[in-house]
């Protein structure tokens, strides 16, 4: 059947102008309408699972309680970790306790004046099995947490465990007051911090609202009095809207898309080499999959390079091991299975799998990941596998792909973190990960790396482990894309933190 979808740029054009006018119609909000100067909107490509900074390990939930939470520490524009909620600390020579100096008078949304017993609260939450924190991993290595005094707390660790400060600048290290954790308050739908923003309107799937925080514990922030934040997938709609001045910034901007974006004068390219390693990511647990020789054929069987380039932009990176190129931990080596459809044809006759059929899942909010898994159906079609596509919801990709492996394959991108242990940690543990990878060798090299605190030891002790996990083949490495974020070009501060992704508001004016 011939399709009637109209082609070529001034028909798309037009379809993505539509779009945008009846999504917008649909939220009250008239085509061409000015907002405030001091309401910002932007077109996020997904909407959070949960507001619960501990109840989620998304980016996109992050990427909202950025504004609503704030942690201990935080990282600046080069990485480093800087005082927030703690305006100092101190740590014992044997690096087991940790001291940390809060900041008086801050406040928390419902009033309450933030104390030591806020974060001790906190981190016990975390620690709770009955939370089920997905990051409580992460903060295993805590003993005992004290307050000492009402703005002095303490930690104490059962191990060294060097990538401490940079776990507690996480998201999921965001301080909840102690009052409303006792009460078993519901923060996945009613976000109580000490955050900049906090939540005026949320219809799911569709738009978050935020007001300023007039409270805020740093003067004269955030500058905004609202944050408008529209869950907008659609690529074509969010640059409709961008050149339109219905968004004022949006998250990404399609390759394709970057010559017409980058012609209007009123609007702004934000290039930045992002922290994701893109991958395709194998379910070890999977009979067929356990064989390395399969996982080995379908990484001979894809062309990385094209399927990088062609879907998440020319200027991507390679990448050969599980780090992305701006990390000081990442390391160069060869290809380990370079892409050679004929190899991959041997591999799975010597193990037995030719005419192989697997599952491939493909997470919603993500065209990119879409467009290629489309390109790595054909790819494994062309060595004798079949790989059969689904486009699953994001929530449920959370759930019952990653969390539930109810997948053989899956394309992701996964995001930057301030320490190597924060990508790394579980992987050769069969348990601890999504793509279910076994190794005893490199679950010891990953534990070393987290107690060992000289930087230049840490670095020998990952790129072992990162060459080893390449020879396994758990994933496919795809690549560490560059981003293309823009906006109207009277908008100042827009910007996203070093590695992990998350936005700052508070000091973004228009």
């Amino acid at each position: 059947m011939r399709s009637t979808t109209p082609r070529g740029p001034a028909a798309r054009w037009r379809l993505a102008l539509l779009i945008l006018a009846a999504a917008l119609a649909a939220v009250g909000v008239p085509a061409g309408a000015q907002t405030p100067r001091d309401r910002f909107t932007f077109a996020l490509s997904g909407s959070p699972d949960t507001l619960d900074p501990q109840g989620t390990a998304a980016t996109l939930a992050f990427q909202v309680n950025k504004s609503l939470f704030d942690t201990l520490v935080e990282p600046d524009d080069e990485g480093r970790i800087v005082p927030s909620l703690a305006e100092s600390w101190t740590t014992s020579a044997d690096g087991l306790t940790w001291t940390f100096r809060l900041r008086p008078n801050v406040r928390f949304h419902h009033g309450k004046t933030l104390d030591a017993g806020d974060v001790k609260a906190t981190f016990e939450r975390i620690l709770n099995p009955a939370t089920r924190s997905p990051k409580r991993s992460d903060f295993a290595a805590i003993r005992s947490i004290e307050a000492v005094d009402p703005l002095t707390v303490r930690f104490v660790l059962g191990e060294r465990f060097a990538p401490f400060l940079a776990t507690l600048a996480h998201g999921w290290g965001a301080i909840l007051p102690a009052d409303l954790i006792a009460r078993n308050h519901e923060f996945a739908t009613r976000p109580v911090g000490t955050g900049p923003f906090t939540v005026a309107e949320w219809q799911r799937d569709s738009l978050i609202r935020l007001s300023r925080f007039d409270g805020y514990w740093i003067q004269g922030e955030p500058r905004l009095r609202e944050v408008l934040i529209r869950f907008v997938p659609e690529s074509a709609v969010k640059v409709a809207g961008l050149l339109a001045g219905e968004f004022d910034a949006i998250d990404a901007v399609a390759f394709l898309d970057l010559p017409r974006v980058r012609a209007n004068p009123n609007v702004r390219v934000i290039r930045q080499v992002t922290s994701l390693v893109n991958v395709v990511a194998i379910n070890t647990s999977r009979p067929a999959l356990r064989d390395v020789r399969v996982r080995r054929a379908l990484w001979h069987a894809i062309d990385r390079r094209q399927v990088l380039q062609t879907a998440y932009g020319q200027e991507s990176v390679p990448v050969n091991v599980f780090m992305d190129v701006v990390s000081p931990y990442y390391v160069s080596i060869p290809d380990p299975f370079p892409y050679d459809p004929e190899r991959a044809r041997r591999l799975l006759s010597e193990a037995g799998a030719s005419g192989l059929t697997l599952d491939l899942a493909l997470p919603q909010p993500y065209p990119a990941h879409i467009e290629a898994g489309q390109l790595v159906q054909a790819m494994l079609q062309r060595v004798g596998v079949t790989a059969r596509p689904r486009v699953v919801e994001w929530g449920f990709w959370l759930s019952r792909v990653f969390a539930g492996g109810e997948y053989d394959l899956t394309i992701i991108g996964h995001t930057g973190k301030l320490d190597p242990d924060g990508r790394l940690a579980g992987y050769g543990t069969a348990g601890r990960n999504y793509v279910r990878y076994e190794n005893p060798k490199v679950e010891d090299l990953i534990l070393a790396g987290r107690i060992t605190t000289n930087p230049e030891l840490r670095k020998r002790i990952y790129a072992e482990a990162l060459k080893m996990m390449a020879e396994d083949a758990p994933m496919v490495y795809l690549g560490t894309p560059v981003l293309y974020m823009a906006t109207r070009q009277g908008v100042r501060n827009f910007r996203q933190l070093y590695a992990i992704d998350t936005f700052d508001f508070r000091k973004t004016t228009k």
